[in-house]
């Protein structure tokens, strides 16, 4: 099988794929069989045959790929850009004092404010991928945390407790 990346969603998976496809037309221009195509391009034979049938009703050109499966993206790659811009500045441009955090519902909030259009928090995830954002959890520390302090309780209190033998 010579897709075994489980269907390669990325735009280059889907070139590497097409050059696959327009091979396999120069094949059948040549008078290869479907099942000599198969063997030589290492697929399955029903992908050899859904090929040759497409280059025959539409040349090589019905074999270049349809695009990314699904529906196409709620924002624009421009709007990307400007969500982005307006990310970088943090929650507190954005309205939100208390909190400096990004959350699904404040960024779907932020997409409704920007471009006049409601999006579910599925979508707003999906569009921080997109801009390559992952889920993060903040660290929480105190803001009189002394580390100097913390530092030392590890290494010196902490293994005195416990009793190791590196205290």
């Amino acid at each position: 099988m010579r897709y075994g990346d489980g269907g390669g969603l990325n735009s280059a998976a889907r070139e590497r794929r097409e050059l696959v496809r327009r091979r396999a037309g120069e094949l059948f221009a040549e008078g290869v069989t479907a099942l000599g195509v198969a063997a030589v391009l290492e697929v399955s034979a029903n992908s050899a045959y859904r090929w040759r049938r497409a280059w025959a009703a539409g040349g090589v050109e019905a074999l270049a790929s349809k695009g990314p499966p699904g529906p196409d993206p709620v924002l624009s790659e421009a709007q990307l850009v400007r969500l982005r811009q307006r990310l970088e500045l943090g929650p507190a441009a954005a309205g939100y004092g208390e909190d400096q955090r990004w959350t699904l519902q404040r960024i779907a909030a932020l997409i409704a404010t920007m471009f006049h259009q409601r999006v579910s928090i599925a979508t707003a995830w999906q569009v921080m991928r997109r801009l390559g954002y992952t889920a993060q959890l903040p660290v929480h520390r105190a803001v009189e945390r002394d580390e100097q302090a913390v530092t030392h309780w590890r290494r010196r209190r902490w293994p005195a407790l416990k009793g190791s033998r590196g205290g």
